[in-house]
């Protein structure tokens, strides 16, 4: 038991020393004495910490959720309009393909046309 309880303690001292390299003790501590100071806390203290960490607002959220939807809807149309037309681009391909087969087995040289 005390060996696990050594494995554990180990674990968390060098997760704590790898968000105090990698700088996330330090911008948490600055937005938190940032939250303290506040005379006027803000109604929503995640909202805040969101802020002052870079991250969207809310409504900022929201808005690039719908932008997102609204691009991958037309991305979704754009997609089905080039299939349709490669389709029928292969359609003309093959019916332009089996014109010309038609006309060279007549027996006939294929007229070059201007």
């Amino acid at each position: 038991m005390m060996r696990y309880k050594d494995e554990k303690e180990a674990k968390k001292e060098a997760f704590r020393k790898y968000l105090e390299s990698s700088g996330v003790l330090d911008a948490l501590t600055k937005v938190l004495v940032a939250l303290y100071e506040q005379n006027d806390k803000p109604s929503s203290a995640l909202e805040f910490i969101q802020q002052k960490l870079g991250g969207p607002s809310l409504s900022e959220y929201e808005k690039l959720q719908a932008e997102m939807s609204e691009l991958q809807n037309k991305y979704g149309d754009l997609l089905g309009t080039h299939q349709e037309t490669c389709k029928e681009l292969d359609e003309l391909k093959n019916s332009h393909n089996v014109a010309s087969a038609t006309d060279t087995t007549d027996g006939e040289a294929p007229k070059d046309e201007p």
